[in-house]
């Protein structure tokens, strides 16, 4: 067991510390919640008012050529590739990771019915994020295809011969478990399936490689992501897709199209064409009218792992994430026993994501409330989970130190039983 002592002397000798400067944090709060709203970083504002004021208000339409807004989708996507083991060019930012699901799940779906039309099932996992689930099941309503739901240790039955597309997250957005990427994605294509892969709750947070281990049969196919977790992009922010070049490539020399072809989408949209004709490579992704004010946002999110990468990158935030997991697994077990927190996340960091999450059998929820009013912000999940994200850029030891000591105390005091904080917010 730390002690608070031992927590600064960690803080003190972090190597990432000088990142946390690079944000603004209220003070006298203790912030884990950066794997569902990261934060701001201090150079957003500055960003955000200068397109306002110079490339919006100053010269008007003309930033989308002088400014460079055309570009932004492509740009900060290459930012987003070099996170997630992609290649430059082969990733577009745009819209949200909702939309870009049905683009990705439906060009899959039809790559895999082109080459087999037996396959005709899309397979996820039951404790998915909803949204995903909830497209899963557009894309097949509008397809003619099955949705089959799956427990994680039920995945490997169903890879067969009618499987078209295997969708999961790569990290479970409720217990932070990791699928094995490499290995997933191997799997699934020796069935003859394609992969695809939702990076929401690890990109940013740790190492991804979707070109996979070196083999091609573990790189996997689709990818969307969001970007307003750990890429502190602000709320709302764009989100982004990936497609493996081979299919991109395959694409456009079917003239393949993905089935929102927006105008951005087009090869030339300022033709003004009346008829479509998709763009090259990840181009074709693209739909609407990019956000541009969003993108900046995200784009000096991004900014701040390049500040990571002198000081170890990815690598170095992943060790540092797994240090703050074990620690505040380690100081809740010691400080809140016989409170009856049931640990859900794995206890293999190697196995756990840059979350942890706590069963507690009266549900959580005001649990939760309590620790916010004392100033130690994390979320709710359904219908008994605490959850606690610890974003490596700006998260502390000594913020461990402090979670876990308001914890025990909301617990000890038996504050949390207060009416006040079992009233229902429409956000949880």
């Amino acid at each position: 067991m730390r002690s608070r002592a031992d927590c600064l002397a960690l803080d003190a000798a972090d190597p990432l510390a000088p990142l946390r400067d690079l944000f603004t944090l209220p003070k006298g709060v203790v912030y884990l919640d950066g794997n569902s709203l990261g934060a701001l970083p201090k150079a957003t504002p500055h960003r955000i008012a200068q397109v306002m004021h110079a490339e919006w208000g100053t010269d008007l339409i003309k930033s989308w050529n002088t400014a460079g807004w055309i570009d932004l989708p492509r740009r900060i996507g290459d930012k987003i590739a070099r996170l997630i083991g992609a290649g430059a060019g082969e990733v577009m930012v745009a819209d949200s990771t909702s939309v870009n699901l049905y683009k990705a799940l439906s060009a899959a779906a039809a790559i895999a019915r082109f080459d087999s039309p037996r396959r005709n099932v899309i397979v996820s996992e039951r404790g998915n994020f909803p949204t995903d689930l909830y497209i899963a099941d557009s894309v097949a309503r509008a397809n003619g295809l099955e949705l089959t739901l799956v427990e994680p240790n039920e995945i490997a039955a169903h890879l067969d011969d009618r499987l078209a597309v295997l969708m999961l997250t790569h990290v479970d957005y409720r217990g932070g478990r990791i699928h094995p990427m490499a290995e997933t994605t191997r799997a699934a294509h020796r069935a003859g399936a394609l992969m695809l892969w939702d990076l929401a709750h690890s990109a940013g947070a740790l190492p991804v490689e979707l070109g996979g281990d070196g083999s091609p049969e573990s790189a996997a196919d689709f990818a969307v992501g969001c970007g307003y977790k750990y890429l502190n992009g602000g709320p709302g922010a764009p989100a982004f897709v990936w497609a493996h070049p081979r299919h991109t490539a395959r694409m456009d020399a079917a003239g393949w199209r993905q089935p929102l072809s927006g105008w951005l989408g087009h090869a030339a949209p300022f033709e003004f064409s009346a008829d479509y004709r998709p763009a090259a490579g990840i181009g074709r992704f693209g739909c609407g009218t990019p956000p541009i004010l969003s993108l900046a946002a995200l784009d000096c999110g991004l900014d701040v792992f390049g500040s990571a990468e002198a000081l170890g990158g990815i690598a170095a935030l992943r060790r540092k994430s797994i240090a703050l997991t074990e620690l505040f697994i380690e100081q809740v077990e010691a400080h809140c026993a016989g409170h009856d927190l049931q640990l859900v996340s794995p206890r293999d960091p190697q196995q756990r994501g840059s979350q942890v999450s706590f069963a507690h059998p009266n549900g959580g929820y005001a649990i939760v409330q309590a620790l916010i009013a004392r100033g130690v912000i994390g979320d709710f999940r359904a219908p008994d989970l605490l959850r606690f994200g610890f974003a490596p850029l700006y998260t502390r030891y000594v913020d461990v130190d402090d979670a876990v000591g308001a914890l025990a105390a909301v617990l000890d005091s038996g504050e949390w039983r207060e009416p006040r904080f079992h009233q229902r917010a429409a956000v949880t």
